[in-house]
């Protein structure tokens, strides 16, 4: 009589063990996600230094293919205005003032990196719902006023991201632009300081964002066992 009670009970659990969810890998997968992002842009050259001044409203639309939990290819196309005037150079030496107020146009194709797996935990196994990251790449950025232009631009920076449901992610981050043009103010080599290098003496500009974003494209996860 035991050993059927034990039988029994061995069932049972068997059962029940398999009447539980799976604690990974029971929510869909997705490629890409969409969104857009709000902020604020900071110019940084010679008509200001400082990285908190002078900042202006920013936004952004942005598409990322996700290459795995941990990394992700970004474009951004954002667009903003940079203000300065030579009040803010205790340098400037001109007789008369100098202001501006451009318009900055950007496309980026960045890469970012997560320093975990990212996800609700029951897509991917390990995943996190809140994770840091890093991120780089290469873009380009037109500038309105007097000697308007494009130029290259270098963002380098980093942020955090949260999962806020199967589909919808908030993203804060903080990144600079370098350029190798000094034209985004409008003035080239102000106070005659020769360049000696790709960004020296030249002008720089930072976003600081807020982005929501959706998930969309799901992944197949059967497709390869599909084969006749």
């Amino acid at each position: 009589m035991a050993r059927n009670i034990r039988r029994g009970l061995g069932g049972l659990l068997m059962a029940v063990l398999f009447s539980l969810p799976a604690g990974a890998q029971d929510e869909p997968e997705y490629k890409m996600e969409v969104g857009a992002g709000a902020g604020l842009v900071n110019y940084t050259g010679d008509f200001n230094g400082n990285l908190l001044k002078g900042m202006e409203p920013w936004g952004a639309l942005i598409v990322k293919y996700h290459l795995n939990p941990r990394m992700a290819v970004s474009f951004d196309l954002g667009m903003g205005k940079i203000k300065g005037s030579s009040d803010q150079a205790d340098t400037w030496q001109a007789d008369e003032p100098y202001t501006f107020n451009h318009t900055l146009t950007e496309g980026l194709l960045r890469y970012e990196y997560n320093f975990w797996a990212y996800g609700t935990g029951r897509e991917y196994h390990g995943a996190r719902r809140l994770v840091p990251f890093i991120t780089l790449g290469l873009g380009l950025t037109h500038h309105s006023g007097e000697n308007s232009g494009i130029a290259m631009s270098l963002p380098i920076g980093a942020g955090v991201k949260y999962k806020i449901s199967q589909r919808l992610n908030l993203t804060a981050e903080w990144a600079m632009r370098f350029t190798p043009s000094d034209y985004l103010d409008g003035r080239k080599d102000t106070y005659g300081i020769q360049s000696s290098g790709l960004f020296k003496n030249t002008d720089c500009y930072s976003v600081l964002q807020l982005a929501l974003s959706y998930d969309i494209w799901m992944k197949c996860k059967t497709c390869h066992n599909d084969r006749d």
